[in-house]
């Protein structure tokens, strides 16, 4: 004897909704790629600002006395000199910008020291201090974070 009603899916209903299931988990699974690569380059963004802040403040810790020097390791001993000699990472001789150049975790950290007037440190009045952390993201385009500060000489009495 055989019922009216049978209660149940039929196969096409159950292979519907596995078809349906299996492009919902497809989905979550992209978003999932998505934002996991969305984390990486805003990580990357933080820490590549993390190093240009560190690097202005050190210089603005600094006594102004060793201004054009780094020491990037805390031992006590300086690793990088700035000269306006032309030579990389300095661009051009002369042209009153002192560069230095270092690579640290896939980010490019530059910073520069630009002085109001010509002549020895001490002449100074105050200098433009500027960091540029580049960094590049998965998708193979560069970004730049810059950040900079102006530094007033504590010794300067005015032009004589």
């Amino acid at each position: 004897m055989i019922r009216a009603q049978q209660a149940g899916f039929s196969l096409i209903e159950v292979m519907m909704a596995m078809i349906v299931l299996a492009f919902g988990i497809l989905g979550a699974m992209s978003a999932f790629q998505w934002s996991d690569g969305g984390l990486r380059q805003s990580a990357m963004g933080t820490r590549a600002l993390a190093l240009a802040e560190s690097r202005l403040e050190a210089k603005r810790a600094t006594p102004w006395e060793a201004l054009l020097t780094d020491d990037l390791d805390g031992d006590g001993r300086m690793e990088i000199v700035m000269h306006d000699d032309g030579r990389p990472p300095d661009a051009q001789a002369g042209d009153g910008l002192y560069t230095a150049t270092i690579e640290r975790e896939g980010i490019s950290l530059r910073w520069t020291v630009q002085p109001d007037r010509p002549g020895p440190l001490q002449a100074w009045g105050s200098a433009v201090i500027t960091a540029r952390a580049r960094y590049q993201t998965g998708q193979g385009r560069w970004h730049d974070v810059t950040v900079g500060t102006l530094r007033a000489n504590p010794r300067y009495l005015g032009l004589r």
